[in-house]
């Protein structure tokens, strides 16, 4: 499918929401919209973007943190900045509005659809089933003491902080495993996990989950759980698409290899964060066309 792509930018009096982004998108145009947002590195996802314009989507990605006018870090983001882009858009003609969102990308994407009624889709990849802490600083360049990774309508989310007494494993200078880190705050913060709790979206927004259950950045697998479990317990479908050998970067159909990181340890293999893509790649195209939601799937089973 051909394809066009460009830059595109909220205009003049944008505010504290203001965002630069890439979209491509169908020549003819789409009638779906799907706001990619990629985890903590901050990046704008053009190859993800332009993978999904290929299957008839038009596709917004955008820096959410660390552009002109933003935090610095993931401290105190407003969602309205991810509302403005669902609704940029909308008003570019999306009937249907998706929101494809990675690790910390995702943990947005869920509160996006929590608060915002105009979100029909969500695919979390690596997602957590609380809000966090900031990582980084925030507009006045202190990274302590934690404040929430979120605001909305001007006030912070409630989250579970870090536990600071927790020491990396690895041998000083080599890529550190966070994952006890997450594993420990929870107890040690037990009293502020309830009120930190994702929301899981309405009745209106499909849901699809994606986890690796070799993940070392953090618990994904167990925080999915725990979502598609408040997912049924309301009555609602869910997909929760896993591989046990899988990490924390599921690469989708079309997607390389992620690069490798000199800092963190992420899990998994290059074969096994393919194979779990692959898995997703069907349930989240469905979910973002709106082709229906089905049961909890469970593919982990597989070779």
């Amino acid at each position: 499918m051909e394809i066009a792509e460009r830059m595109v930018h909220t205009g003049p009096g944008a505010g504290a929401d203001a965002w630069t982004g890439f979209l491509a998108a169908p020549v003819h145009g789409s009638g779906i919209g799907v706001l990619v947002l990629a985890g903590s590195s901050g990046r704008i996802e053009e190859a993800r973007c332009r993978l999904l314009a290929r299957e008839g989507m038009t596709a917004l990605s955008v820096r959410w943190f660390g552009g002109p006018g933003q935090p610095p870090g993931i401290c105190e983001v407003p969602l309205e900045t991810f509302v403005s882009a669902a609704e940029w858009l909308r008003t570019a003609g999306a009937r249907r509005i998706g929101v494809l969102g990675a690790s910390k990308g995702a943990e947005a994407a869920l509160h996006l659809a929590g608060r915002h009624d105009g979100v029909d889709a969500v695919v979390a990849l690596s997602p957590t089933s609380v809000t966090w802490a900031n990582v980084g600083p925030g507009r006045d360049g202190a990274a302590l003491p934690h404040r929430s990774s979120w605001t909305w309508r001007g006030r912070p989310l409630p989250f579970v902080p870090y536990d600071d007494t927790w020491t990396a494993a690895e041998p000083e200078g080599d890529p550190v495993s966070v994952l006890g880190w997450y594993e420990q705050s929870l107890p040690a913060f037990a009293e502020r996990v309830p009120a930190a709790a994702v929301p899981v979206g309405g009745a209106g927004t499909d849901l699809v989950l994606v986890a690796g259950g070799d993940d070392l950045m953090w618990p994904s697998l167990r925080f999915a759980a725990e979502l598609a479990a408040r997912r049924r317990a309301a009555g609602l479908p869910v997909r929760l698409i896993t591989r046990p050998d899988a990490g924390h970067r599921p690469r989708l159909p079309g997607e390389g290899a992620a690069a490798p990181s000199g800092r963190f340890r992420y899990g998994g293999s290059p074969a096994a964060d393919a194979a779990l893509g692959a898995d997703a790649w069907p349930h989240l195209l469905d979910a973002l066309r709106g082709a229906g939601a089905g049961p909890v799937v469970d593919p982990s089973s597989a070779p």
